[in-house]
């Protein structure tokens, strides 16, 4: 297959039939280096016909809160009271630039995430 960018549906459709035939590629085989560009290839195809928006950063806190196990009491050690916790999950206080450091600290949620508007 001669790899070139991938610009229409029937391009993108191919490189998913090739990359289904050399997938079990092995380090060292001819089709290596073909498997690494043509999966590159599909995610830049992929990215550009059905780009992922970021999460709404309140949702985003709610998720994580959940994947870790944690209570309001839990995220206002962070945030300093409980009751400001709640305001911020219920969308009726914004998040301060401090907020942000700190739940990017406690949380791990990228800073570009708790930045967004909501």
């Amino acid at each position: 297959m001669i790899l070139k960018i991938l610009k229409t549906k029937e391009d993108y459709e191919a490189a998913l039939i090739r990359l289904e035939a050399i997938f079990d590629s092995k380090k060292g085989d001819d089709t290596a280096d073909e498997l690494e560009l043509l999966s590159l290839l599909i995610e830049n195809y992929e990215n550009q016909q059905h780009p992922i928006d970021l999460p709404d950063p309140i949702e985003a806190i709610k998720f994580r809160m959940d994947q870790l196990g944690y209570k309001q009491k839990d995220l206002a050690k962070a945030l300093g009271q409980k009751s400001r916790v709640s305001e911020v999950l219920n969308k009726k206080r914004k998040l301060s630039i401090e907020m942000i450091r700190k739940l990017h600290e406690t949380l791990g949620i990228p800073s570009e995430v708790l930045i967004r508007d909501y």
